[in-house]
């Protein structure tokens, strides 16, 4: 088989998954070299030494790489849906850093004599990564109302995003779709779905185009799961063990919360716990403080943090829907466990969890009680901050990871 013939198509998912689509067109290229006896290697430079390449190894560990005479070597780019644009290039022009898929004739000691290779690089993987990660923070997110999979919509309700309106989902036959594990808070995990497996009651976060009144969305990539929606009073925190036990504030029973290194938490300031009310009463903010209702402009807050979180709110605020809620999140610092407060409110989205292990924080948001008091009866706490609950796809805080 030649390079050049493959014509898979690969999609992008977010900044990680779109890492985990290139490695699928050039896990395509590798597993045609075992159809013909062929060795193989998909991975990324880690060295260049005497003309050899180490690629670490999808799969786990290396394989130095050198060339034969005629070996072919042809860069392609992400988001291309062929090779047959693909471009001729030198050995001499891979980096560290590079993806690369190989296959050749193998020799002992791990070492790959290569005929034809297939080169992405690392700087074009960062930029479709940038882009993905803006065209998601533009998307939407909410709670899963209603799924009609023969016309093919899904209702989502999303109290700040959308106004407290319903937002039409449109997916196509082409848009593509992922769903979150069920044990699992990284959304790289996410695995291909299908348009039957979301249910109502699901969150949801998609990326495509809005329309002109932002009632409607055509969604080139979906992700969804079913998460546990959790707006509480923590009732205690044992720091050792990384946990906080949660009094329901629906249920009215307490719940054990475990906290790991992939758990995003983190404390609104109060003024911007404060904008955020006024947006849910449908009240307006001025520019030199928030105005509950019944009451003067509060003074900007003194604290660096809240000073931040205020002008970050009143901006997201004035920026009407499209503007970018998440990102603002993300800008607050991280908080811990032992940072945290018996008698604090909180609201959070965490995994189903099992018997044998409860459910693990994904996102836990303290600083909370003017929301869940300006929140309409009966507002799921995930709704009303929907999309920050789905976590990060692809590092929101604008790191891309390398995996």
């Amino acid at each position: 088989m030649e390079i050049a013939s493959s014509s898979k198509a690969w999609h992008f998912i977010g900044p990680q998954a779109s890492f985990r689509g290139i490695l699928a067109v050039l896990s395509l290229i590798a597993a045609a070299s075992a159809q013909t006896g062929a060795a193989k290697a998909v991975g990324t430079v880690t060295a260049i030494k005497d003309g050899s390449f180490v690629v670490a190894n999808d799969t786990g560990g290396e394989t130095t790489v050198s060339f034969s005479n005629s070996a072919r070597i042809l860069q392609t780019t992400p988001g291309q849906t062929d090779l047959k644009g693909a471009s001729p290039i030198q050995s001499s022009d891979i980096q560290v850093g590079d993806r690369i898929a190989v296959r050749g004739e193998g020799r002992p000691g791990n070492v790959l004599i290569a005929s034809s290779v297939i080169v992405i690089k690392q700087s074009e993987i960062a930029e479709r990564q940038k882009r993905e990660r803006e065209e998601w923070r533009r998307g939407v997110g909410g709670i899963v109302k209603y799924v009609d999979a023969q016309a093919r919509t899904i209702i989502v309700l999303n109290a700040l995003a959308s106004s407290g309106n319903p937002i039409v989902v449109r997916v196509s036959p082409e848009t593509v779709i992922h769903r979150y594990s069920s044990n699992s808070v990284k959304f790289d995990d996410a695995k291909p779905g299908t348009l039957d497996q979301i249910k109502p009651g699901d969150q949801l976060r998609a990326r495509g185009l809005k329309s002109a009144v932002g009632a409607e969305f055509s969604a080139q990539a979906i992700v969804s799961g079913t998460f546990r929606d959790i707006a509480g009073i923590i009732s205690s925190t044992d720091p050792a063990n990384n946990r906080i036990t949660v009094t329901d504030l629906t249920s009215r029973k307490p719940l054990i919360v475990n906290v790991n290194g992939d758990s995003q938490l983190r404390r609104l300031p109060p003024t911007m716990a404060a904008t955020i009310a006024m947006r849910l009463r449908g009240g307006t903010v001025e520019p030199g403080g928030t105005s509950p209702p019944g009451g003067a402009p509060q003074p900007q807050a003194q604290v660096s943090g809240a000073e931040l979180g205020h002008r970050q709110a009143g901006n997201w605020h004035a920026g009407g829907p499209s503007a970018d809620f998440q990102q603002m999140l993300s800008r607050l610092p991280q908080v811990s466990v032992s940072d945290l407060n018996k008698g604090d409110a909180v609201m959070l989205v965490a995994t189903e969890g099992s018997s044998a292990s409860g459910p693990t924080a994904i996102t836990l948001l303290a600083g909370v009680e003017p929301i869940l008091s300006a929140a309409p009866a009966g507002t799921r706490a995930s709704t009303i901050l929907s999309p920050w609950n789905l976590g990060e796809p692809g590092a929101l805080a604008g790191e891309a990871s390398p995996q």
